[in-house]
């Protein structure tokens, strides 16, 4: 390792390769350059490699303490300076950054695949999942089967010959999924460029724009991204994605790429996510061609008073415009009057103050620490009711050009119990591209995220691969979706929800808040499930021979049931989501997690009381704290008492089964 150290610099030491004497060990990012990333990716890499020498050359019979437990602890190195950049990748992105993306990311491939294949390692694995584990604790034995799974699962008792096709598949997957995202990111940046609003604010922008023609402009724009022809068109590489991810599928025995993803979900297979997904769209359409009648009839009092031509029909860029216009008829609800209630500062405090309500959790902002971008970023110190130190939480709402649209959670560190036995705790980051004064949706989706940041610092495992948010997809989002249900709880409003003058939300605002929370759901939901089914479609084949991407969206549009006044939330040339962040024949997962969020909330709400802290106390120790130590739905019914209901589901969304 002592040449790659050199290779960082003659005159000073990387950070990543160093124990980081910083507070709480946060990221030194005062000191971190970008000639550091490469230099630290080999040397940890070669770590790893030396750690995982030393487990399969130990000659004692393999058990949990000697292989799965140095396993766990090994690729510290690797981790630090992972987690950093991909973090700053998606922040602060910059061409330089790009190219060190491109050239790590084979890099880190090549090295997964070698574990993935190590065979030795594996047998050492496979010895210890096949003997006795009745004296394994419960998370040790789902540590376990989750190591075991993954090796069956990417490939290693493949014929060496199939499995250097594999090496090939999944480097070129990466290479292209990485261009796909940088690509998407572009073409949103070319959209503000273009009309002076980030795709963050495009759904306000058309909720406002009276001019119908610069509407219909927007909407083509926004929805044509990575489908321009330019050099950030992602037809081709979408295809040859979907081709390679084919490939694998059929190298390790599926049929699909959606029966491999989704064996080792909570849903399982194909066919119960096509027929969940099915109850669900028929429900959404019905409900949104009852809000189109809605629509149409004020855009036919725009027809007379000479706003409008005569026999103008309600169109895909005319949906946010006249939404708004019926939710001001129907609920006299004007969201211009509420985002004086919901400054950023405002709602921060208010899921600050629902977290200590609820969790007895504790946030005290600190500075003088490192920060990846001083100017934006604030971080805090996450204490529990006795002071003891839950983690590290920072926040970077606000968008800017460098930042991919969005938002999301990522960890900078995981939680973990180190070999002296020491609780690492986290550092979790909120990512966001949010205003100053935020509408519904923006308040919803600062709650959310933090949701997924109180899954990752409540955790109490011993264990990096099941802490915190290391569960699956469709369960994951169950918590970020629950964390929602507090942000317009009307006792909450009251704590954090006051204007410039210091005055509180009045109740007449937070009444018409609350009834208008089912609108608009019709075409919310529709948009969600067509996109979620557009996945699924995608992943579902067998083949892209012949495909044509615009005539496959528009074949499994119809065959859906989607109306032409919606189209899906995100088309395949920006659906970041599937082909760049990992979420491939998953995007179903909002609306399987939402169907157990509002079941799980259903308990609280039958109590009498939603902020019980009983109940409270239940959930973070049936769930926040035991991250994926246990079967999702072990936990599930440990905690309601039964399977999932989608009642609740259908209710919250104003939706008929």
């Amino acid at each position: 390792m002592t040449a790659v150290l050199m290779m960082a610099s003659c005159t000073r030491t990387n950070p990543f390769l160093a124990e980081w004497d910083t507070p709480y060990g946060i990221p030194p990012f005062d000191e971190i350059q970008n000639e550091d990333y490469i230099p630290a990716i080999q040397a940890g890499i070669e770590q790893q490699n030396e750690e995982i020498d030393s487990i399969v050359s130990n000659s004692e019979a393999p058990t949990f303490d000697n292989t799965i437990v140095p396993l766990e602890l090994s690729g510290n190195t690797l981790a630090k300076v992972s987690l950093v950049l991909w973090n700053v990748a998606e922040t602060d992105r910059s061409d330089e950054l790009d190219s060190i993306v491109e050239q790590a990311t084979p890099m880190l491939t090549e090295h997964e695949n070698n574990i993935s294949f190590n065979k030795k390692l594996y047998d050492r694995v496979a010895a210890i999942y096949n003997a006795d584990q009745s004296k394994l604790t419960r998370e040790q034995q789902m540590v376990l089967k989750k190591l075991y799974d993954n090796f069956i699962h990417n490939g290693v008792n493949l014929p060496e010959d199939k499995q250097n096709e594999l090496r090939k598949i999944n480097t070129e997957m990466a290479s292209k999924t990485n261009k796909i995202g940088n690509n998407i990111l572009a073409e949103s940046n070319a959209f503000k460029d273009k009309f002076g609003i980030s795709v963050s604010e495009y759904p306000d922008a058309m909720t406002t724009t009276e001019d119908r023609a610069k509407r219909e402009d927007m909407f083509k724009a926004y929805t044509m991204r990575g489908h321009n022809g330019n050099e950030n068109d992602n037809r081709q590489l979408i295809l040859d994605v979907m081709r390679l991810r084919i490939e694998k599928a059929h190298l390790l025995g599926y049929n699909t790429p959606a029966e491999y993803v989704l064996e080792d979900k909570m849903a399982h297979d194909p066919q119960t996510v096509d027929a969940f997904l099915a109850d669900i769209m028929k429900a959404a359409v019905a409900r949104a061609k009852q809000e189109i009648t809605d629509m149409q009839a004020v855009m036919n009092q725009d027809i007379a008073n000479g706003k409008v031509a005569p026999g103008t029909t309600i169109q895909p860029w005319d949906w946010w415009y006249y939404a708004e216009k019926v939710r001001k008829q129907k609920y006299d609800l004007n969201e211009d009057a509420i985002k004086p209630y919901f400054k950023l500062e405002n709602v921060v405090k208010g899921i600050f103050t629902a977290a200590k309500e609820l969790y007895g959790v504790n946030m005290e902002e600190i500075s003088g620490v490192p920060a990846y971008n001083p100017d934006v970023v604030t971080t805090y110190k996450v204490t529990d009711a006795d002071g003891e130190l839950l983690g590290i939480f920072t926040t970077d709402y606000l968008p800017r050009d460098s930042k991919r649209g969005g938002a999301w959670m990522n960890n900078m560190r995981e939680q973990y119990f180190d070999a002296q036995g020491n609780d690492v705790r986290p550092i979790i980051v909120n990512v966001g591209n949010l205003a100053d004064n935020m509408n519904i949706d923006q308040v919803q989706t600062t709650f959310h995220e933090f949701g997924h940041a109180l899954h990752g610092l409540l955790t109490k495992c011993h264990y990096k691969s099941v802490s915190g948010t290391n569960v699956t997809h469709d369960f994951v989002e169950m918590f970020s979706q629950f964390n929602e249900n507090w942000a317009f709880q009307p006792e909450l409003l009251a704590k954090y929800a006051i204007n410039d003058k210091g005055e509180v939300i009045p109740q007449e605002l937070v009444e018409k808040i609350i009834n208008a929370l089912k609108f608009n759901q019709g075409f919310i939901t529709t948009e969600l499930c067509a996109a979620s089914i557009l996945d699924m479609k995608w992943h579902e084949l067998t083949s892209i021979e012949g495909i044509d991407i615009d005539q496959f969206e528009q074949k499994v549009c119809k065959e859906m049931g989607l109306i032409d006044e919606i189209v899906p939330r995100y088309r395949t040339t920006y659906f970041n989501h599937i082909f760049s962040s990992g979420y491939n024949a998953q995007y179903y997962c909002y609306l399987w997690s939402d169907v157990l969020n509002q079941d799980a909330f259903a308990v609280f709400k039958s109590s009498g009381k939603v902020f019980n802290p009983e109940l409270a106390d239940k959930f973070k120790k049936t769930f926040l704290e035991r991250g994926g130590s246990e079967e999702p739905m072990v936990l599930y019914q440990q905690f309601t008492g039964h399977t999932p209901d989608n009642k609740a589901f259908f209710e919250s969304r104003g939706l008929i089964l």
